[in-house]
């Protein structure tokens, strides 16, 4: 695949996908939205991680570091492959076009998957696939378990013999996934199009990850984590957040070189040409809060890893792409390990207006390797953030920019004209819509993940405009 220095590129999840079975697949619009970065100059797709989703549908709480959301296959290959008929396939469909409806997916999917699987013959190729993959192997057996425990944690299993036909269904949910990843994957390199895929930084302590080497993570005599993960008070939450994973127990890591993270990162960068890692922040120092704390406010610093675990990265990230999510409360040890890494950081322009001229958010103050964004997933839409501002700030926005007519347009020409080597814009960013079409709204528990791209919204953006800022800012 051809790789340019300058790149510019579109944050857009899966699950954001147009489609008629309930959120985004690896379908025919996500080929069609591959057509549609190339036409527009853009060769970076970024999208959010893809594990196994919990009962919230977060991305960033996965029932294992080595598997794939079911969700997004397509159940229309399935059809094509004879394994289910066309009226079972016409049963996935669901209604709404503008949101992810996972209630309906949840209580029909699964089914439809046991349905394909009892009708596969030939198993050779996808047990050749789990001999070559043991984690994803453990995650169905896990998977199964955990169904034949009605979803209950891994603490509180009384059934510990999964059904062999259970076993073999997520075993062939697994394999098709990949698959039919593997297949869209090589189109979008056909197409120039890199894909950045993205590490939680934690894991779920109800996970595969914490069931298959409890040694791994700060766990008492019982299971029970002993502190959890979260952050202190920052620009997102007056009291922090509290998120609650099990830490890792970095001094047993550290025994075998980090082998567990070394075997994530690895199937990570299988799967895409880049990976962004999440809370980067916590290699150098990770914010512990006590078992049982009732805000982050309890919580307190602990030493990370650093350079031991880049090194451990280093050793199998193979020349490709990885960047940093350094954003939150910076410290100059954090800004050490990344100079240390190597890995480009992250800027986001939404952040660059606390009254700093100096902000490392504002494009004036980019560097090279750097990666630019209007917003992240986390963050409100570009035209959400200008319109919900003070008038004060919003003045002193669009001084910046250049008193424009269209802030949001004026926006994304600014960070293509920066040095910043890569840009990102999330797709509705590119639409310039406004908060109904949020992602995520951080310590906010309902309503999250569900956003969704149209067909006709997607086709609607004027990819030759952006076609020709590509070229004219050599993106």
């Amino acid at each position: 695949m051809k790789t340019k220095q300058r790149q510019s590129g579109v944050l857009l999840p899966i699950f954001s996908l147009p489609g008629k079975f309930g959120c985004g697949t690896f379908g025919d619009s996500a080929y069609k939205w591959i057509d549609l970065l190339a036409k527009g100059g853009f060769s970076l797709w970024q999208v959010l991680p893809f594990g196994i989703t919990d009962e919230h549908n977060s991305p960033y709480m996965s029932y294992s570091s080595f598997a794939g959301n079911p969700f997004f296959i397509d159940p229309a290959e399935l059809f094509k492959a004879g394994l289910v008929t066309e009226d079972e396939l016409s049963e996935q469909e669901a209604s709404d076009p503008y949101l992810c409806q996972y209630s309906i997916i949840k209580e029909k999917r699964l089914e439809f998957f046991k349905k394909a699987a009892l009708r596969v013959t030939d198993k050779s190729a996808i047990n050749e696939f789990f001999e070559k993959n043991p984690h994803i192997k453990g995650t169905c057996e896990f998977m199964a378990l955990s169904e034949a425990n009605g979803g209950k944690a891994w603490t509180e299993w009384t059934v510990k013999q999964a059904l062999p036909e259970d076993i073999f269904t997520w075993q062939f949910i697994q394999y098709e996934f990949h698959r039919q990843w593997e297949k869209l994957h090589k189109y979008a390199s056909e197409k120039n199009v890199q894909i950045i895929g993205d590490i939680p930084f934690y894991v779920s302590f109800n996970s595969y990850d914490v069931y298959g080497a409890p040694e791994q993570f700060l766990l008492d005599g019982q299971y029970v984590p002993t502190h959890v993960a979260g952050v202190p008070p920052d620009y997102f939450s007056e009291d922090g957040q509290l998120w609650g994973n099990p830490l890792y127990n970095w001094s047993v890591m550290e025994k075998d070189g980090f082998g567990w993270w070394r075997a994530r990162l690895g199937y990570m960068l299988s799967l895409f040409d880049g990976i962004r890692i999440d809370h980067f922040r916590a290699i150098s120092a990770y914010w512990s809060i006590p078992r049982g704390a009732k805000s982050a406010k309890e919580g307190h610093w602990e030493t990370g890893p650093r350079q031991k675990l880049i090194d451990a990265f280093a050793s199998v990230s193979e020349g490709k792409l990885i960047l940093a999510e350094n954003l939150g409360l910076i410290d100059e040890d954090t800004d050490a390990l990344l100079a240390y890494s190597g890995y480009p950081g992250m800027a986001v322009f939404q952040f660059g207006f606390d009254g700093n001229p100096l902000s490392p958010h504002l494009p004036h103050n980019y560097v090279k390797n750097l990666i630019a964004y209007t917003g992240t997933h986390d963050n409100n839409t570009l035209l959400g953030f200008l319109w919900e501002l003070d008038d004060g700030t919003r003045k002193t926005v669009l001084d910046y920019l250049g008193n424009p007519d269209d802030g949001c347009i004026a926006t994304i020409h600014a960070l293509l004209m920066s040095v910043a080597d890569k840009v990102i814009f999330p797709a509705q960013d590119l639409l310039s819509y406004g908060a109904d079409t949020r992602i995520n709204t951080p310590g906010k528990a309902q309503g999250n993940w569900q956003y969704r791209i149209t067909d006709g919204q997607m086709s609607s953006i004027d990819w030759e405009k952006f076609a020709h800022l590509n070229k004219l800012y050599a993106r």
